[in-house]
């Protein structure tokens, strides 16, 4: 499917409470860090669930089991049911039942949350290559998985047993700061192997499938911090997204941004969700506008000139980047200009 290149973040003159049905909320580093709530998410999310909003909670995490999220959620004072979190171990669990035999024994490499996702698919969850498994299926652990797991996940793998991975993140948020993640892991078992999983989380179709038939949003908006699960999955799936910097995602990569990798929307926190969105113009003689920003591109820099709230000026200097970058990724220095923003 052909798509148009954004080069700016859009407005909306609405809350974007209102402007969508459902929203697929991405968890590390939007709704919570190191298990604590992150600032005004709470206050957010009430606010936008009252107003009539689903709140949905899409994690490629799959070392919990949705009521373990769920309970999580409402201790943090967002009341949660189980049916509304859906994770990497559900996604992986159907690719799983779709191409092996009921009732299939599935080495498990990962936590809690991938065996109860691979019970309900009538799979029979083992601990060692050596039960003759039909799949591996490799999730993430923890920071205290054993480090054999991934010598039983390469023993089955090397006799040509089908991997699968819930996700394949590189990095995962904590409360002390940036952690290897899932996608860590795997590596360790694609060196060992040479081999290839196939992979369920966001960003790809397996993932947004099993969101939408779990939800059945008509309108979603895909609220991350992560530019290459969270936006590029609503991109894949053809949906709109809002960004929030309170992850893993900082102004200059943002600006960098390739595409498929551009949120439709970009703000500070959650409070994004419940207000309109400031349209972002041309104006003449070149350079963007929002708020009492305006930015330009000065030979090999990105100039920022005015005053205003740092998503405004975020804002605006998406779009110069992203229009200089075209199809491509921006290559201009914007250092001092986010720093002007704090950012």
């Amino acid at each position: 499917m052909s798509r148009s290149v954004r080069t700016r973040p859009e407005g909306s003159g609405q809350a974007l409470s209102k402007a969508y049905d459902t929203a697929l909320l991405d968890l590390d580093g939007v709704v919570y860090a190191g298990g604590k709530a992150i600032a005004h998410a709470v206050e957010s999310l009430a606010t936008a669930g009252a107003g009539g909003m689903h709140l949905a909670y899409v994690t490629n995490n799959a070392l919990r089991t949705p009521d373990a999220v769920a309970a999580h959620l409402t201790e943090l004072g967002i009341p949660t049911e189980a049916a509304d979190v859906i994770t990497s171990a559900q996604a992986v669990a159907r690719l799983v039942s779709e191409q092996v035999p009921p009732g299939a024994r599935v080495l498990v490499i990962g936590g809690e949350g991938l065996r109860v996702a691979l019970s309900e698919r009538g799979l029979t969850p083992v601990e060692s290559a050596d039960d003759d498994p039909a799949a591996v299926v490799q999730g993430y652990g923890g920071p205290d998985f054993p480090w054999g797991r991934f010598g039983e996940a390469s023993y089955a793998v090397a006799r040509g047993v089908p991997w699968f991975a819930s996700n394949t993140d590189l990095t995962i948020p904590s409360g002390r700061g940036i952690a290897p993640g899932n996608g860590a892991a795997v590596e360790v078992v694609r060196i060992a192997t040479g081999a290839e999983p196939q992979v369920a989380g966001k960003p790809l179709p397996p993932m947004h499938r099993e969101t939408i038939l779990r939800t059945g949003a008509e309108r979603p908006l895909v609220v991350g911090d992560r530019l290459d699960t969270d936006i590029e999955g609503a991109f894949n799936g053809g949906v709109d997204s809002l960004l929030v910097l309170t992850g893993v995602t900082d102004g200059a990569q943002l600006l960098a941004a390739p595409p498929q990798h551009r949120p439709t929307f970009v703000d500070a926190d959650l409070r994004g969700m419940l207000t309109g969105q400031p349209e972002v113009v041309a104006v003449d003689g070149g350079g963007f506008r929002c708020g009492g920003w305006t930015a330009t591109t000065a030979g090999e820099r990105l100039e920022l000139d005015g005053e205003g709230t740092a998503p405004d000026g975020l804002r605006a200097l998406c779009a110069a980047a992203w229009t200089a970058a075209g199809d491509g990724e921006c290559r201009l220095d914007g250092g001092k200009a986010l720093a002007r923003l704090g950012l």
